[in-house]
């Protein structure tokens, strides 16, 4: 299990797997940080389920807490673990498949 837990300037933030939520049939996705220059969102997958791949007008970084998955960035498919990464283009294919119960953390521009 990866503890996420951030001082920053006397601030505490909360652990980010804390806000962990599944749902048996669908994607959960929570923004946990909006601000002008970036969003910062947690999504977790259920064994299985998927992201089908679909374009999307901003960058994107992609964080794998805990679980594994396949992640599709343009035309390519690469099968990430805990701590793995992976960033795709604005425009290009992203898509997120679940091979064992999912959580990521995605930081992407604000569109």
């Amino acid at each position: 299990m990866v503890n996420i837990n951030l001082e920053v300037s006397g601030m505490h933030l909360e652990n980010i797997l804390s806000q962990k939520e599944f749902l048996p049939n669908e994607p959960v996705k929570k923004d946990i940080w909006l601000s002008p220059k970036f969003t910062a969102a947690l999504v977790c997958l259920e064994s299985g389920l998927e992201i089908e791949p679909h374009p999307e007008p901003y960058s994107v970084f992609f964080l794998v807490l805990e679980g594994r998955g396949i992640i599709t960035n343009g035309a390519d498919s690469i099968e990430l673990g805990p701590m793995g990464s992976i960033t795709v283009e604005a425009g290009e294919m992203r898509g997120i498949k679940s091979l064992e119960r999912l959580t990521l953390l995605g930081i992407h521009d604000p569109h």
